[in-house]
């Protein structure tokens, strides 16, 4: 049995367990890309191309047409990553490559749903978030407690998701790309691959103009726009993703902090797990990662110390 057969036996036998076991289908879904991954490495694009071939015909005679399309999204995707690892390139422009592919995949997958299965996945992801709300609000009136009005901002903010399609594509894939990316790297180092890892965390940065992008659509968001015009579509899409940006920016800085004061390593991370539950954090974060961007922050600190 070839090495290729080998890798092809093990995406569809993993594919065929996120049909055959859905509870387990979310964890399985950020592994399926990694035989694609590991084997290109090892064998460059080409034969990777023929695994996705391979892979696609015994996905299709095990789970029918669900299952092709499933090979096609991570078995690229996989490729791609895996090719940009094998030619050593940095781990941000492995994540760069990954991130496109997957976009892109995604949104073949959307077209796809509407087209053939004559799904919507933004309209399903609406009539199950209205549904939870109308439970809780049921319940909440049930025991003699008025929901207000935070059920009606949840409510228009549902009812604003189908505009933030985009947004929603792009922030899962880039998501889904460096949590894959991640997953692979600490495989192919136990097998003994070379990599170029990523930049450790403090030391992540983005462009300057993303502060003036930010603070652009942070005006147009303030001033309003009129709702379903292109413009209006385009500063919902981008927010949310500059207010990402921020926030990670600020992170890093918090993490730069830390270790120009020779905090313990712990003490970042428990920081992160906190703003979980605590939420509020999160602007205070954001708000570091203007003040970095625009006045060099980690700079200064690092000159203070």
């Amino acid at each position: 049995m070839t090495e290729g057969a080998i890798f092809a036996a093990i995406y569809a036998l993993l594919a065929f367990m996120t049909v055959i076991l859905p509870i387990l289908a979310s964890v399985l879904m950020w592994i399926l890309p990694l035989p694609f991954i590991v084997y290109v490495v090892r064998n460059s694009w080409k034969p990777g191309l023929m695994l996705l071939v391979v892979a696609s015909f015994v996905s299709f005679i095990i789970g029918g047409p669900v299952l092709i399309i499933s090979a096609i999204l991570f078995g690229t995707g996989g490729i791609v990553v895996g090719e940009l690892i094998r030619r050593e390139k940095s781990a941000f422009t492995v994540l760069l490559g990954g991130s496109l592919a997957y976009i892109a995949n995604f949104i073949l997958f959307f077209i796809l749903s509407i087209v053939v299965f004559d799904l919507h996945p933004i309209k399903v992801m609406q009539e199950i978030m209205m549904e939870s709300v109308y439970a809780a609000k049921g319940m909440l009136q049930a025991i003699g407690q008025d929901p207000g009005g935070q059920l009606e901002q949840l409510v228009e903010f549902i009812e604003r998701l189908i505009y933030l399609a985009p947004s929603i594509i792009i922030s899962t894939a880039i998501f889904y790309a460096l949590f894959t990316q991640l997953i692979a790297y600490a495989i192919l180092k136990r097998i003994g691959e070379k990599i170029v890892g990523f930049k450790p965390f403090r030391e992540w940065t983005f462009p300057k103009s993303f502060l003036w992008y930010y603070l652009v659509a942070s005006i147009f968001i303030l001033v309003g726009l009129e709702e379903g015009t292109t413009l209006y579509i385009v500063m919902w899409n981008l927010f949310p993703l500059l207010e990402i940006a921020m926030t990670i920016q600020g992170l890093a800085v918090v993490f730069f902090y830390c270790h120009a004061k020779g905090f313990n390593k712990s003490i970042p991370i428990i920081l992160v797990i906190v703003s979980m539950i605590a939420p509020f954090l999160l602007y205070i974060y954001r708000i570091l990662g203007i003040i970095d961007l625009g006045f060099e922050l980690r700079k200064r600190i690092k000159n203070s110390k």
